[in-house]
């Protein structure tokens, strides 16, 4: 009789999301999985785009354009409303709009999740990320 052998399985989920600042975006890898916090600046309805912001450090003037087109049946309509902080989990991507560049964005995702943040300390989420007191 043969002695029965264990097989290893290589795990072959998604990838984890990295944690990081919006104003930090630009400078992950394409096809980079992140999360990150930002506050609505303008929605675009044809291209389904959020464009992003949050000043954080200081002086930074960062946009992020988030497209948002696989969420549309599922997405909070709140997500959308200029000035509502939320959360996105996606992918950073290389490409532009679909209507072409938006000016002064720096990074494009293709989110996966986006929802509000509900109450928020700013502040506090800040310091958090940046002493990585959040988990990456």
């Amino acid at each position: 009789m043969s002695k029965p052998t264990m097989k290893t399985y290589a795990y072959s989920g998604p990838n984890p999301s990295k944690l990081t600042l919006l104003s930090s975006l630009s400078a992950h890898e394409v096809g980079e999985k992140v999360r990150f916090l930002g506050c609505v600046t303008s929605y675009n309805t044809k291209t389904a785009s959020l464009v992003l912001g949050h000043m954080y450090p200081k002086d930074t003037n960062v946009l992020v354009s988030v497209d948002v087109g696989l969420l549309l049946e599922t997405m909070q309509p709140e997500a959308t409303r200029v000035g509502e902080w939320v959360n996105v989990i996606g992918y950073v991507t290389d490409r532009v709009e679909k209507a072409g560049p938006s000016p002064g964005v720096d990074a494009y995702v293709q989110a996966v999740m986006v929802w509000p943040t509900g109450p928020l300390d700013v502040k506090q989420y800040e310091e958090s990320v940046e002493a990585g007191s959040l988990g990456a």
